[in-house]
């Protein structure tokens, strides 16, 4: 079965669409923070503090709060029970930084209320790991020698991914929900419509991800199927 890439306007097509969706959410969000990370929120307190506050009120106050290297590499760990937030936003006191933290803060509040969707991302994290190292060896293996079935074993295993970013949607989405939420009812003097902003710049991020993955896996089914 030829499965030859060269010259193939389909498949460039999705390299310029996918380097164009990268490059403009990136820049855009990169755009946003730093417009929001210039106005300071009103109510004093830094990112880690009011996601101190936010965790406290929604039921996990076992989680912790650390530092991490690097800039928007903020994330929440369920396996150690950490948010892990960047220096700029553990210790900024700006709307950008106070949005970013409550974000993080919004999925540990999932993990305590037991949000489904986060569950089901969760529980897919270790399937996925392994799909997303192994379906690119099985395709070259299912290419070179003319395998059609590893062919097609390579596309479920990618489809995996495709599935995780799917769900990835809706529990990023919610987070920036909560964040938002709980910005606007608990009293915190704070430009909601900036955190609003940066949240959904964010999010973005992962749309395009879940967009350029659902394109490449109709363009290797196409592309099976076709030879």
């Amino acid at each position: 079965m030829p499965f030859y890439f060269y010259y193939d306007l389909p498949y460039i097509l999705l390299v310029v669409v996918s380097l164009a969706l990268g490059g403009l959410t990136q820049g855009y969000i990169n755009k946003t923070y730093r417009k929001w990370s210039k106005v300071t929120g009103s109510i004093g307190m830094t990112g880690a503090q009011v996601a101190r506050r936010m965790l406290d009120d929604g039921g996990a106050r076992d989680v912790g709060i650390t530092r991490v290297s690097g800039h928007l590499t903020d994330y929440y760990d369920p396996r150690d029970n950490r948010l892990h937030l960047s220096d700029e936003n553990f210790e900024g006191a700006s709307v950008a930084s106070v949005a970013v933290a409550c974000h993080e803060a919004g999925h540990a509040v999932q993990t305590a209320k037991g949000y489904v969707p986060g569950r089901v991302r969760t529980a897919l994290v270790p399937v996925v790991n392994f799909s997303q190292q192994a379906w690119a060896v099985v395709f070259l293996v299912g290419v070179f020698l003319g395998l059609t079935g590893f062919v097609y074993l390579a596309i479920a295993l990618f489809a995996f991914s495709v599935v995780f970013q799917l769900v990835t949607l809706p529990v990023e989405i919610d987070a920036s929900r909560r964040a938002v939420a709980y910005l606007s009812q608990a009293g915190l003097a704070i430009d909601e419509r900036g955190a609003r902003q940066v949240l959904t710049a964010a999010a973005l991020t992962y749309v395009a991800a879940a967009l350029v993955s659902v394109l490449q896996l109709l363009y290797l089914v196409g592309r099976t199927d076709r030879d």
